[in-house]
């Protein structure tokens, strides 16, 4: 009998916020590192693989920083591993910059420790996306290690992962788990035995290859005699070397062809449970990271990189560390306590905030450069776009029709939404208490606007005061006012007047990733496809929306494609967990609403809308020992808001539930134009094919639910995604799952799962009692979503326009500038860095292309993702400003570009940085 040779790695997983928050969980990890640390240093066999996260290492020195260097000798010693991951993700509920970042930080961070471990650790993560191995690949990272989602197919113990530009990683196979040896150690006078079984156990599956043994799991230490008791054993029935896993995969061919290649994504039930209804618990989460990543990497850098005479790195840096902390796989995914995800939210808004600011600051320096009289609206998007916005404009009473002009003099339509109201307060005062009024005035701000003049009348005994956006350029003295009304006496009239405004919907054009003005002119401007409005149907010339009897809309395309039914919801019960769904033994399938009503269409030429309201009677909870839903009811309030816009193919819906009821699932309904056994959703870079079923062969069952981040699309339907979200493909539908109502962490006793998840807590919140709003819209349309261009839709819908007052000088001339623009590729990211202006880009398509980048730059030059210089060269054509970049086929590309003529922020033109490379 062969002896088996074992390599040991000693680690632990380390959930930084799961079944307890953060803070509990940290003063756990600063004893076991206490430990870990002193271990190490007292025998040099000691080595330790810190679960391929720097938050951990962070955590740690935020409480110890005196044992920084302690840790970076260990390092440069090869005795403990770290990195390269910032935090463990969930891989399919961020967005594809967000992980790149997240690698990008903790590769950094490990660095300046001493190095970063070579490999792509996802021990524990729920399915992996498709795009990882390209990701790993591009940070020159050759070799992956995995567990869940590995499909059966693999025999081994390692496989060559494919991502869907043809790039692909060694990727090694836990099999077993992280912690397929934790049990070898539970009893130190079974230790050899076990060790020898476990070896004989797995040596077929690794066949020439040493046995790679996982020693740790969730939040454990290595036992204090574990290195004694390694050395004691007997080379004649277990050969065993104390490694970290860096070493182990190092002697490993990260080129061997001889493996078998899976392409894709990994989401297999085959060999571990994936876990997949944390796609759809506490969907909060989901939609606030989804908000504040879009806020920082679509509107903050690349504003700020373009426009900002400064870059504003620290609050950048800031954001990016909540967003990329919230992103880990206990985290935004809601399997966590109540408490925990409490705090995922708080981090998540405060990144929401970080972002906005930056924004705003970035607008608010180009503000002076329009206009107070009129608007300045920025474009987030790498190519010129005719969009609506829906801004307050200050134009006369007496102007019946307005529309916006361009600083070029053309004109475009507008629709007045609200006349704002003038008369703000009309307020009878003793004279003796006016002066009492005046702490009301904050500087000039009075009731949200500025102070633009004041009179005091003594005959008529007015106070009045009139106010606009903007106050002008006459100061403003309060204590003028104040000397004005001293000793006034008898009944006096305090009057606030607003200067006349409009809340308008108008047509903007804006150059790609730049900016214009807009200023209001007398006078309507007709609509190209106006939007008309005729009882309940809403028509652009491109779509059509009609709700129909029963509550649910048709929406037809104008190449005649028609999806019939679309909205039907339906509200099921769901006795599992934050982990898994699965219905009650004898479910009750509540669809027919108790009330309905169907607002009349409103609005146009721009935007109408209309509202369909549905209340239905949605069972109490599941009766656990009856295994059924309770007899017993509440109410469910269901309430859809429909917008259609002019010049858009699809239809918008804000869908708001208002939930009184626990244990259950509630899905809204899309029919297909067409029969479709196969679904394409956008997500991490790649859009993925997806049946209708999932492979199993663990212990859960495979409920073929899948994520989707920007679209989804089967048979015709393409439904425009705010958030991941879960959506299943049925027999002519598409189910998306709005609301998972559970009031458990994890339940040992789960219909669709043989094991626990994790402990058994009530998690009350998680039952999403309240109000939930899912925005998403609806595009019908012929050929499959390439052809239909649900990558640009999903990028107007996704991104719109943004727009803030102008506050220049009334004779500022209406100006016009454009950014950067990409075409053949879609821009994930724009940002400063080292100095110079970063773009990534992804080919989104099945077809390679070929990328048109133009701007004010000279030179450019491919890096990889983690700024190192990129083998393959690409110079600028010879025309000014213009780079021309091959990709593959869903080929990631990251672009340095130096060398522009104009400085940061000014009239010219935007920044590119400075560099002297040629």
């Amino acid at each position: 009998m062969t002896t088996p040779d074992v390599r040991l790695v000693p680690h632990t997983h380390w959930d930084r916020e799961w079944y307890e928050p953060f803070q509990r969980f940290r003063l756990r990890l600063v004893d076991l590192l206490d430990e870990v640390l002193d271990r190490a240093e007292a025998d040099e066999r000691f080595r330790f693989t810190l679960d391929g996260q720097m938050a951990a290492v962070d955590d740690y020195l935020d409480v110890r920083p005196e044992h920084r260097e302690r840790l970076v000798r260990l390092v440069r010693r090869g005795q403990l591993a770290v990195g390269p991951w910032q935090i463990l993700l969930d891989e399919f509920l961020c967005s594809g910059e967000n992980i790149i970042r997240n690698l990008e930080l903790g590769h950094r961070r490990a660095t300046e420790l001493g190095s970063a471990m070579p490999v792509g650790y996802l021990p524990d993560m729920f399915g992996h996306c498709a795009q990882m191995p390209q990701i790993l690949s591009a940070a020159g990272l050759d070799h992956a290690c995995v567990w869940r989602g590995v499909p059966a197919g693999v025999p081994g113990h390692a496989f060559r992962w494919q991502a869907p530009d043809g790039s692909s990683v060694r990727t090694e196979y836990l099999a077993g788990g992280y912690g397929n040896a934790a049990y070898v150690f539970s009893d130190a006078g079974h230790f050899a035995g076990r060790m020898a079984d476990l070896g004989r156990r797995l040596a077929p599956a690794f066949g020439a290859d040493p046995v790679l043994a996982m020693y740790g799991t969730d939040h454990s230490a290595p036992v204090g005699s574990l290195v004694e008791l390694v050395a004691g054993l007997d080379p004649v029935d277990v050969d065993v070397t104390i490694t970290t896993l860096a070493d182990y995969l190092r002697e490993r061919d990260p080129h061997d062809r001889s493996l078998p290649v899976v392409a894709g994504e990994l989401r297999s039930h085959a060999h571990a449970n994936i876990l997949p209804g944390v796609l759809s618990a506490r969907p909060h989460l989901k939609q606030a990271l989804a908000r504040a990543e879009r806020l920082v990497e679509r509107y903050a850098e690349p504003f700020a990189a373009l426009w900002s005479a400064e870059w504003p790195e620290k609050f950048l840096d800031m954001a990016w560390w909540r967003l990329i902390d919230a992103s880990g796989h206990d985290s935004v995914t809601g399997c966590g306590v109540d408490e925990t995800a409490t705090q995922v939210f708080a981090r998540i808004s405060e990144a929401g905030h970080l972002g906005q600011a930056v924004r705003d600051r970035v607008a608010g320096g180009l503000a002076p450069k329009v206009s107070r009289d009129a608007v300045l609206v920025l474009n987030p998007t790498p190519a010129a776009r005719d969009d609506l916005v829906t801004v307050d404009l200050e134009v006369p009473d007496d102007w019946r029709d307005i529309a916006v002009e361009l600083p070029d003099g053309s004109r475009l339509p507008a629709q007045t939404e609200v006349r704002g109201e003038q008369l703000l307060l009309s307020e009878a005062l003793p004279g003796e208490e006016l002066t009492a009024f005046l702490p009301r005035i904050h500087g000039r701000e009075l009731f949200g606007s500025e102070i633009t003049h004041w009179s005091c009348d003594d005959e008529r005994r007015v106070l009045e005061f009139g106010v606009a956006r903007h106050g002008g350029d006459t100061p403003f003295d309060v204590e003028a006012v104040r000397a004005a009304v001293t000793g006034a006496r008898g009944d006096w009239t305090v009057r606030i007047t607003r200067a006349a405004h409009r809340t308008v919907t108008c047509l903007a054009r804006v150059p790609s990733l730049g900016w214009t003005s807009l200023r209001a002119v007398r006078g309507a401007q007709p609509a190209q496809r106006p939007v008309r409005v005729e009882g309940r149907t809403l028509s652009n010339g491109l779509v059509t929306v009609t709700a129909l009897d029963d509550g649910t809309l048709r929406v037809t395309a104008a190449d005649g494609t028609v999806l019939d039914g679309v909205g039907r919801v339906v509200d099921g019960g769901d006795r599992g967990d934050s982990y898994n769904y699965a219905p009650p033994g004898t479910d009750t399938l509540v669809t027919t609403p108790r009330t309905l009503r169907v607002g009349t269409a409103i609005g146009g030429p721009l935007r109408a809308s209309l509202t369909v309201e549905r209340l239905y009677d949605w069972p109490q909870a599941v009766d656990r020992t009856a295994d059924r839903r309770t007899a017993a009811t509440r109410p469910g309030g269901v309430r859809l808001d429909v917008e259609l816009r002019a010049g858009e193919p699809f239809v918008r819906l804000d869908l708001t539930l208002d939930n009184a009821s626990l244990d259950h699932r509630v899905r809204l309904h899309v029919p297909l134009a067409r029969p479709a056994e196969t679904s394409h959703a956008e997500g991490q870079f790649a859009v993925v094919e997806r049946g209708r079923t999932a492979e199993g062969g663990f212990s859960e069952r495979p409920v073929p639910t899948f994520p989707a981040h920007g679209f989804v699309d089967a048979g015709g339907a393409g439904l425009l995604l705010s958030q991941a979200c879960e959506y299943e493909l049925l027999d002519r539908e598409v189910a998306l799952t709005v609301l998972r109502a559970t009031g458990w962490l994890s339940r040992n006793i789960h219909p669709y799962r043989a094991e626990p998840a994790g402990p058994q807590l009530a998690v009350p919140a998680a039952q999403m009692v309240g109000t939930t709003t899912v925005s998403f819209a609806v595009l019908p349309h012929a050929g499959d979503w390439h052809e239909a261009d649900l990558m640009a839709a999903a990028e107007r819908y996704r991104h719109p326009l943004h727009a803030t007052p102008g506050s220049g000088p009334r004779d500022t001339p209406p100006v016009s500038h454009p950014g950067l623009s990409v075409e053949g590729a879609v821009m994930t990211s724009l940002r400063r860095r080292d100095g110079e202006l970063e773009v990534r880009l992804v080919a989104a398509s099945p077809e390679p292309s070929t990328a048109v980048v133009r701007g004010p730059f000279t030179h450019a030059r491919r890096v990889g993702l983690l700024g190192a210089d990129d083998t393959r060269t690409t110079a600028p054509d010879a025309e000014p400003g213009t780079v021309r970049i091959p990709l593959r086929a869903w080929e990631i590309a990251t672009v340095r570009l130096t060398g522009g003529s104009a400085g940061p922020g000014t009239d010219e033109a935007p920044t590119t940085g400075e560099s002297t490379r040629t």
